[in-house]
């Protein structure tokens, strides 16, 4: 079994690291490929991983744990309604819960970090049912892109 290295060890990865890694596989940008999609979408009020997202989190799972030198950072989002610290504990739950379930399926804590942007980056400013589903998620970035 391979040593981890200290820049394999680092969180945030320092910038030779980022720089090293940040040439993203051709897998992580196909369009056609699983590991493109880097949305996970929750409930109203919910922060449970939905089945219909559970593929996703494994094939990210599995290539994290395929490409050590590789990290995660998963940003939990809200809509606006609720105050802005209940936004914020719910968008860390939600990337709490994706990192659990990436942990679970192999990914090694070291590579992962979950931070709540609450409601400060919706991905559709509506104020409709539509517009509100497409804020409550949380992103998944690979080092390089954030």
């Amino acid at each position: 079994m391979r040593q981890l290295s200290r820049a394999d060890r680092e969180w945030p990865p320092s910038p030779q690291a980022v720089s090293t890694a940040s040439a993203c596989p051709p897998e992580l940008t196909d369009p056609n490929n699983i590991l493109s999609k880097r949305s996970v979408y929750f409930d109203y009020d919910n922060f449970e991983v939905k089945a219909e997202y559970r593929d996703l989190v494994a094939s990210h799972a599995k290539f994290l744990t395929q490409n050590r030198q590789f990290r995660m950072l998963i940003q939990g989002n809200t809509d606006q309604r609720g105050s802005r610290e209940y936004n914020l504990a719910l968008g860390q739950k939600r990337a709490d819960a994706v990192k659990r379930m990436l942990a679970l399926l192999g990914a090694q804590e070291e590579q992962l970090e979950a931070v709540s942007l609450g409601e400060e980056k919706p991905k559709n400013e509506g104020q409709n049912d539509a517009a509100w589903a497409q804020n409550r998620r949380a992103d998944m970035l690979y080092n390089g892109e954030f």
